[in-house]
């Protein structure tokens, strides 16, 4: 173990790190891409904000409708790293098929097919490592390993924009390749990688069998509450990563706005995952001491301003502090809430039951990005000021219907032991 974190959650979230670093290559290289003239069609007769807005999208729209019944079928099957390792070849496969496509529905199907490989990674990975943890180290163990893949999703937009801009690239027996191409190929590579490293050192625990358990979730609360408590979370997940995702589809109204560049752009949207990366850990092993619920509350109050102050920035500097500030008030929700649903989660359905917070984070990504492609049309401030107030409701709802808890209905099972 590296300080109190299971060697293959770290190999895992090394693993994920890299292909994260390709997959947000393209949150910075669509945009540009689409705005290019090396795309055509008519984009549907939407405005160029709502096409990028759809086609950033679509990855999370289909992550999110796959990810209930990957989960599902990983539980039943009792194989997490076989679906990880689907994911990332299909990840591979398309992400290479980026540097094909030219035309707006060939971007929308390759969206789809990469929304599917995210999903089969995604479920199998938060899954696994849940099952390598146990209450005392629940936090620590989802906190590191949501650092290592943020690390890869922030590096990756910070190269993006230098690597397109950097081109065209003429290489031996390649010949010329164009900056978006090389960006193509890079997260295919980084997919790749990933498929190495979890292939060589990362194994299901002997505790991760199949399961036919009845799978038990809800939205209705059994008990004095109205809302199911992991359901609840779930409700506060989407609307931090709506907070979150706002910029990404207005990168050239925002460049022209501040009077920047795609590489400042990159650093923006780069500063909210540093902050993530960095306060996640430390937050997810605070609250295996102190508890969930008051962290998740107070990141959710934190977003309300931090998310609100993007639409009223006027400067590169500027956008580069708040998202520094939003980042670490994410980071106070995301990882205990992962935490506590893990705490409450039953045994043998982890993958199921943990998909309910991964699909609220990918939809909020989603949704976050159709909201401001849309909203944008109302003033730079519109989707801003709408994101801080959904962070309000997700301050009250977690306030009202989510209770501290101290025992995990997982049998008490202990965790596999490490072994490398």
């Amino acid at each position: 173990m590296v300080m109190g974190t299971d060697n293959r959650v770290i190999v895992l979230g090394i693993a994920r790190m890299a292909d994260a670093l390709g997959n947000s290559f393209l949150i910075v290289v669509l945009p540009l891409y689409i705005a290019s003239a090396n795309v055509t069609g008519s984009g549907f007769g939407l405005t160029e904000s709502l096409i990028t807005g759809l086609v950033l999208a679509l990855f999370g729209l289909a992550s999110s409708a796959a990810q209930p019944i990957t989960g599902r079928l990983s539980d039943r099957a009792g194989q997490r790293k076989a679906f990880v390792i689907a994911g990332l070849v299909l990840l591979a496969a398309s992400n290479f098929a980026f540097s094909l496509t030219g035309d707006y529905v060939g971007l929308l199907v390759v969206r789809v097919f990469q929304g599917i490989g995210g999903a089969l990674t995604i479920t199998a990975s938060i899954a696994l490592v849940n099952e390598l943890s146990a209450n005392e180290n629940r936090g620590g163990n989802m906190g590191t390993y949501n650092s290592l893949r943020l690390i890869g999703f922030g590096a990756g937009p910070l190269a993006a924009g230098a690597v397109v801009t950097a081109g065209p690239y003429m290489l031996p027996v390649v010949g010329k390749l164009s900056g978006f191409d090389t960006a193509f190929y890079i997260a295919t590579l980084s997919a790749l990688i990933s498929i190495v490293l979890v292939s060589v050192f990362v194994h299901d625990p002997a505790e991760t069998v199949p399961t036919s358990d009845e799978l038990a979730l809800a939205i209705r609360a059994r008990d004095d509450h109205v809302l199911d408590p992991v359901f609840t979370l779930g409700v506060a997940t989407l609307f931090m990563s709506m907070c979150i995702a706002l910029i990404a589809p207005i990168e050239p109204q925002l460049n022209a706005r501040l009077d920047q560049g795609a590489t400042l752009f990159g650093v923006e949207f780069a500063a909210l995952i540093v902050t993530l990366s960095l306060v996640q850990p430390l937050i997810g092993r605070v609250s295996d001491r102190y508890g969930r619920r008051v962290f998740i509350i107070i990141g959710l109050a934190l977003l309300v301003p931090t998310t609100l102050v993007q639409g009223l920035v006027v400067a590169p500097w500027q956008m580069i502090v708040v998202r520094l500030l939003l980042g670490g008030s994410a980071a106070m929700v995301y990882a205990p809430a992962l935490a506590l649903a893990g705490d409450l989660a039953k045994s043998g359905q982890s993958g199921s039951q943990l998909s309910m917070l991964t699909v609220a984070f990918g939809l909020g990504l989603s949704f976050g990005q159709l909201t401001t492609g849309f909203l944008v049309r109302y003033g730079f401030v519109a989707p801003f000021a709408f994101g801080a107030a959904l962070a309000g409701v997700g301050l009250i709802l977690v306030y009202t219907q989510v209770e501290e808890t101290t025992a995990s209905p997982q049998d008490n099972e202990s965790p596999a032991t490490p072994t490398d």
